[in-house]
């Protein structure tokens, strides 16, 4: 575009106001959001897929959301989050030549059909696997075969590599992708000036006694997020009142929970809410800790927005978001259920060390604030389109 401006492609196989999809969804807006601000031009190419039971739209919709325009393509076919829309490749001819494209996600047809589409015209573009890369959970053996063959060229071909955490760049290196063209970005921390304070909505809502403990998970309700020793903290703490708020991702472990609620050691005590589509800010500082139990988590979004609340954190030594609080800022355990419940127990019985974890997850929400993310990612847009400029201009010049 000029005049230090790029045209900027994301495609994504969910997008805002997708909630039900978790943190990727928030953090691809408040990215998107930053880049418009800043002079880009951003087009979006994504599903019409808003959660796991509705029906996607058999119709493209074009929307400008906070500046971007969004194009949510007809999606006749899905299976979970990912969705075919066979107008993709009509559309990606059709708008403008990006500089640079943002592929975020893996094995999912918007993205793979995304980065073979750049890869054809030599256009660069950064890939951002969201955790995904290592095969895990569910069809693991099928993951490795199309990630050998009909997804390799997704990072194999892309500028850049960026990741959430360390942690996930541990995995994207085990594939031998080179260490110099891995970038570990980071997501931002909500503003904590601007998060609402605790009014006591949710005690009145259902019904919880002041004074009881309120342990509080946001999230998927799914396999691999701790959910299951949430549950056993609620059966071996008295009284301690468990609420959990997000969408039923069909693993099974939504039946765990309705177990729980029958059962006569923690009936009354176990609180599903539904997801909603607005961020659940307002429910962080209505609980006296936040607990990610995950067992594996490339960053773990829903633990920075609860520190910057000022809401106690214990996440697990596998949430990629672990390796940005400092001493003092959260409570890091390993992902068993012993050390999680210990945990609990004992951040419910100190209150200066509930005090010092709410001061100390504010202070990493400073340090870790959405500029400064939009910052790298910027820089990673710039190398990536001046490093395919200069190659350009080398081979016009011979």
């Amino acid at each position: 575009m000029g005049d230090g401006r790029l045209r900027i492609l994301l495609a994504s196989p969910a997008y805002w106001p997708a909630r039900a999809f978790g943190g990727p969804v928030v953090v691809a807006r408040e990215l998107v959001r930053r880049l418009v601000e800043r002079g880009h031009e951003v087009d979006v190419v994504t599903t019409t897929l808003v959660d796991l039971h509705a029906a996607p739209s058999h119709q493209t919709s074009v929307a400008t959301v906070d500046g971007a325009r969004v194009h949510s393509l007809a999606t006749p076919v899905h299976y979970r989050w990912m969705g075919i829309t066979p107008t993709l490749p009509w559309w990606l001819a059709k708008l403008p030549r990006p500089d640079v494209a943002h592929v975020y996600g893996f094995r999912d047809p918007v993205t793979t059909t995304t980065a073979g589409w750049c890869r054809a015209r030599r256009i660069p573009y950064v890939f951002e696997p969201l955790g995904m890369f290592r095969a895990r959970l569910r069809k693991v053996g099928l993951k490795r075969t199309l990630d050998s063959t009909l997804y390799r060229g997704v990072a194999s071909g892309a500028a850049a590599v960026v990741v959430a955490s360390e942690l996930e760049a541990a995995d994207v290196a085990a594939a031998e992708i080179p260490r110099r063209r891995i970038v570990v970005r980071g997501n931002g921390f909500p503003d904590p000036d601007a998060m609402p304070q605790a009014t006591g909505w949710l005690r009145t809502e259902l019904g919880i006694p002041a004074g009881v403990r309120v342990v509080l998970y946001v999230g998927r309700i799914a396999a691999g997020k701790g959910i299951e020793h949430l549950l056993d903290a609620a059966r071996r703490l008295d009284g301690v009142h468990l609420v959990l708020a997000g969408p039923d991702d069909r693993h099974g472990t939504m039946d765990l929970v309705a177990a729980a609620q029958r059962a006569d050691d923690t009936q009354g005590r176990i609180h599903v809410l539904p997801p909603d589509t607005e961020p659940p800010f307002r429910l962080y500082p209505e609980a006296d800790v936040f607990v990610l139990a995950s067992s594996g988590e490339s960053f773990g979004m829903v633990a920075a927005e609860a520190a910057a609340a000022g809401t106690p954190v214990i996440v697990s030594d596998r949430a990629g978001v672990a390796g940005f609080f400092g001493e003092g800022e959260a409570l890091v355990v390993a992902d068993r259920r012993e050390d999680v419940v210990g945990a609990i127990r004992h951040v419910l019985d100190d209150t200066a060390l509930r005090e010092r974890l709410a001061a100390g997850g504010r202070e990493a929400a400073r340090r870790m604030s959405w500029e400064h993310v939009a910052d790298v990612q910027e820089a990673v847009y710039r190398e990536a389109a001046s490093r395919t400029a200069a190659t350009k201009a080398s081979t016009d010049a011979s």
